[in-house]
C-alpha cells in the first residue's frame, strides 16, 4: 500500500480472526464522466469518457480489501459456469481471498457504472448472485466458524444443518451432495439440482457434485452486503447467513448498501438488521432507514443503534462518525484527488474490520476506515 493510505493498525500484534464476507461477485464496466450525469451525458450521441474492466461486486471488494491488510478472509458467494466467472475467482485467490463460491447455471453478476465527480449511478444485472444457495450459505459459515484446523464435527457450536444431517465437510469431500440441490443451484452443465463449491484455487467440482472448499476455520466475523437482502432470490441465502452467524457466535455486521433498494424494503429493513453488531451506512441510507430525509448525522446514526449495537454513517468528504451507545467518535476524511468513487464504502468496511479484529479502539478504527476509502477513490475501480 502507499505510505499515505497504511494497512490497518496491528493493535495488541495478536492474529486477527477471519472474516467471512457473504454477498455479490460480479464484473464492473466503469465510466467516468467528465461531469455530473445530469450535464456529462449526450443522450442520443457520443460522449468521451474514460472506461475500464474491473473485477466488483460489493462484497468481493470488501474481501479483496481485508486481503489486503493481511485479514484471514473467505468470500461466500456465487458466480456462473463461463468465463467472467472463472476469471473473477483467479482474482480473488491471488488477491488472497480464500474463496467458497457456489458456480450456478446463470451468467456472473455484470454492472455499468456511470461515475461523475459526485456520484456514482449502477445499472447492474446480478446474475449468478441471484441464486445464492442457502445450504451452500449454511454450510460454509458452519465449517468456518470452527477452530482453524479443527474438523466442523468437533469445534464448538456446531450443530448441523437444519435436517439434522451430518455436518458437510467442506474441506475435500468430493460427494457432498448434501449441498447439491436442495436450494434450485446448477451445476457446471446445467442439470438442475447441484451446485458446485470453489475451492481456494477457483477449481469447480464435477457437474452433478460439488468439490469440497478450503473453507479455512477460525472465522471470527461475518459482514454482509445487503445487496442479497434486496433481491427475492438471494434474500433466503443471506437471512440464514445472519442466523447461522449468530447461531454459531459470529460477530455480524452488515452494510446498508444502497438507499433506493433500502427505501423499496420498507420495515423489513429494520428486521433484517436488528440485533447485528455494527451498521455501516452513508448518509443518504441512514435517512432512509431512520425515515427523515433531513435528519442529521448523529441523531440518525444514535436512532439506528436501536438496531445495531453499533452504527457507522459515512459522510463524504466530510469524513465519518460511529456511535457506540452514548459514545460518539467522528474522524475526517483523508484529503486525496477523487478519480472514481466505485468500492469506497466496500473498502471502508474493510479497513474498520481489519482494525477492530486486530484490537484497535474505535476511534483508531474509524481512522482506518477512512484511509482505506480515501485509497480506493483515488484510483479507477473498486478493488486495490
Amino acid at each position: 500500500m502507499p505510505a499515505d493510505h497504511p494497512a490497518a493498525p496491528s493493535g495488541d500484534g495478536a492474529a486477527p480472526g477471519r472474516v467471512l464476507v457473504v454477498g455479490d461477485i460480479a464484473t464492473d464496466v466503469v465510466a467516468v464522466l467528465p461531469a455530473p450525469l445530469a450535464g456529462g451525458l449526450a443522450l442520443g450521441t457520443d460522449t468521451a469518457v474514460r472506461i475500464g474492466l474491473t473485477p466488483g461486486g460489493s462484497a468481493a471488494n470488501t474481501a479483496t480489501w481485508l486481503a489486503g491488510t493481511g485479514t484471514p478472509v473467505t468470500l461466500i458467494a456465487a458466480v456462473g459456469a463461463d468465463s467472467a466467472g472463472d476469471a473473477r475467482l483467479a482474482e480473488l485467490s491471488a488477491a488472497g481471498v480464500r474463496p467458497a463460491v457456489a458456480r450456478v447455471a446463470a451468467p456472473t453478476g455484470a454492472i455499468v457504472v456511470l461515475s461523475d465527480p459526485q456520484e456514482r449511478t449502477m445499472l447492474c444485472d446480478r446474475g449468478a448472485n441471484q441464486l445464492l444457495p442457502v445450504e451452500h450459505v449454511t454450510a460454509a459459515v458452519r465449517a468456518a466458524a470452527h477452530p482453524a484446523g479443527s474438523g466442523p464435527a468437533d469445534g464448538p457450536g456446531s450443530t448441523g444443518p437444519a435436517d439434522g444431517s451430518d455436518s458437510p465437510d467442506l474441506a475435500g469431500r468430493s460427494d457432498s451432495s448434501d449441498l447439491a440441490g436442495r436450494s434450485g443451484g446448477t451445476g457446471l452443465a446445467g442439470e438442475p439440482g447441484n451446485t458446485d463449491l470453489v475451492d481456494a484455487a477457483g477449481r469447480a467440482g464435477p457437474a452433478g457434485g460439488t468439490r469440497g472448499a478450503d473453507v479455512a476455520g477460525g472465522a471470527a466475523w461475518l459482514h454482509l452486503s445487503a445487496y442479497p437482502l434486496f433481491d427475492p432470490g438471494s434474500a433466503p441465502a443471506a437471512l440464514a447467513a445472519l442466523a447461522t452467524a449468530r447461531e454459531v457466535g459470529l460477530r455480524v455486521s452488515v452494510d446498508a448498501a444502497s438507499a433506493g433498494p433500502l427505501a423499496a424494503a420498507g420495515g423489513a429493513a429494520h428486521d433484517w438488521l436488528r440485533g447485528i453488531d455494527l451498521l455501516f451506512a452513508n448518509l443518504d441510507e441512514a435517512r432512509v432507514l431512520v425515515g427523515d430525509p433531513a435528519a442529521d448525522p448523529v441523531d440518525a446514526a444514535r436512532s439506528l443503534t436501536v438496531l445495531a449495537r453499533s452504527v457507522v454513517v459515512k459522510l463524504g468528504a466530510a469524513g465519518a462518525i460511529r456511535v457506540d451507545g452514548d459514545r460518539l467518535v467522528r474522524v475526517d476524511a483523508v484529503p486525496v484527488e477523487v478519480v472514481d468513487p466505485t468500492g469506497a464504502g466496500d473498502a471502508f468496511a474493510a479497513g474498520l474490520l481489519a482494525a477492530e479484529l486486530a484490537g484497535a479502539d474505535a476511534m483508531t478504527a474509524l481512522r482506518a476506515g477512512a484511509a482505506l476509502g480515501a485509497r480506493a477513490v483515488s484510483q479507477l475501480g473498486a478493488r486495490p
